[in-house]
C-alpha cells in the first residue's frame, strides 16, 4: 500500500503538465516524476519488478484523482 503520497508541479507555470511524485511503499521512499502520459520517471532506485505493475497503476489512479478531477 503507498503511504504519504505527495505530488508537486515540476514546473512554476503550472499549466505545462509534470509532476514530481514521492511516497513510501514497503517502508521505503521512492521518488519520480509523473509524465502527463502517464509515464514514470523514476528518481531514486526503482522499485521491485514484482511491485512495479500494481504501484504504477495505483499511482495513476491517485493522479487521476488528485490532478484531473
Amino acid at each position: 500500500m503507498i503511504m504519504h503520497f505527495q505530488y508537486n508541479p515540476l514546473f512554476e507555470n503550472t499549466n505545462i503538465p509534470g509532476w514530481n511524485i514521492s511516497f513510501y511503499f514497503k517502508k521505503q521512499r521512492y521518488t519520480g516524476i509523473y509524465h502527463q502520459t502517464g509515464n514514470l520517471e523514476w528518481t531514486s532506485n526503482p522499485p521491485a519488478e514484482e511491485d512495479l505493475t500494481a504501484l504504477t497503476s495505483q499511482i495513476h489512479e491517485l493522479m487521476l484523482y488528485h490532478v484531473y478531477e
